[in-house]
């Protein structure tokens, strides 16, 4: 199998366009730039910003791929809804997200040492001050990654394999990557190694918006396996969103907005992904310099443009609009750039 990829930051940089600004006053203080396009299912870009053709890491917006492997199988037969969402999530360790985790490790007869994500502290308040008040350190339950890595552990159980299924060579990461390059109608070029210690593969941006065009399209009526799976991990992400984040994240605030006409999702350094049901439409994006704050507002007005999300609500403020200080005092703006959405 192929390993890391071989291309370089100055390969993201070149081609990119402003998508997102920050004024202050009335000064440009900050433009981010960057990728983004709107794929149809059959291969037709709708639009596109910068270069479609970039290669790319997902990261942890393609968990929806990620977990196809789990559902086509069979493997998944008698989860929930909930898990299937937390198999997509990047959850911030809420009690809710540890102790379904914590439930599911135990329906498969493993504990959290069977976990292969790490360790990390949670990124939700009040989990975080119980452990501080308890003494407790925090487990890998808590890594925002561990309901992705529950998934592997049922379809590694469902396979056969053995006990470190991050390996590339592993039968669940195998199945991923044939998945992963299946739905994005693309050979990967390589994979780099994602902060939860599972591989990473590579493809071009379009490919990437490609895969969410079909998970949009997909029919869980109708059908084969794979299109059945992908409509209900693209459903169970958009009944639970509260699953796929947390209070206060993006990825959660931005689905409750749509009200089932989007499913989305965000990964490290600013990549971001969404799926329009009703349009039939993928979208992809990557902002060049990794701001997590770009990413946000560039797919808060993609989410607008196609009317998945109302203009009028207020969760869009939250990432595009007027700028405050900490005496409520408008300061300046977050707006897209021209040209761009």
């Amino acid at each position: 199998m192929p390993k890391q990829d071989k291309a370089t930051p100055a390969g993201i940089a070149k081609g990119a366009v402003p998508m997102v600004e920050l004024w202050r006053g009335d000064r440009l203080e900050s433009v981010h730039q960057g990728h983004a396009v709107v794929m149809r299912a059959d291969g037709e870009i709708v639009e596109s910003w910068g270069r479609p053709d970039v290669v790319i890491y997902p990261r942890s917006s393609c968990k929806m791929v990620q977990a196809l492997p789990l559902v086509e199988s069979g493997a998944a037969k008698g989860l929930a809804a909930s898990q299937l969402a937390l198999a997509c999530a990047s959850h911030q360790a809420s009690a809710a997200h540890v102790q379904m985790v914590t439930r599911w490790l135990a329906d498969l007869g493993l504990s959290d040492d069977g976990l292969r994500c790490g360790a990390a502290p949670p990124g939700d308040q009040a989990e975080r001050d119980r452990l501080i008040c308890t003494h407790a350190e925090p487990c890998q339950s808590h890594h925002e990654c561990s309901g992705k890595h529950a998934g592997f552990l049922t379809l590694n159980r469902h396979l056969g394999g053995g006990s470190e299924y991050v390996d590339p060579d592993h039968p669940v990461q195998r199945s991923v990557r044939a998945a992963f390059e299946e739905v994005t109608g693309q050979t990967s070029p390589g994979y780099g190694i994602d902060g939860c210690s599972a591989p990473n593969f590579a493809t071009e941006l379009q490919g990437l918006g490609l895969a969410m065009a079909r998970y949009a399209t997909a029919k869980d009526t109708a059908g084969d396996s794979r299109n059945r799976a992908m409509a209900q991990l693209r459903d169970a992400m958009m009944a639970h969103p509260d699953m796929v984040a947390g209070h206060a994240k993006a990825c959660t605030n931005l689905m409750r907005a749509a009200n089932g006409r989007a499913a989305v999702k965000t990964g490290a350094e600013a990549v971001f992904v969404a799926m329009l049901p009703k349009q039939g439409l993928g979208i992809a994006l990557k902002i060049a310099d990794g701001g997590i704050r770009a990413s946000e507002a560039a797919m808060t007005g993609l989410l607008q443009r196609y009317g998945a999300i109302d203009p009028a609500d207020p969760v869009v403020a939250q990432y595009l609009g007027p700028l405050r200080n900490r005496r409520n005092l408008v300061v300046g703006d977050t707006r897209l750039a021209a040209g761009f959405a």
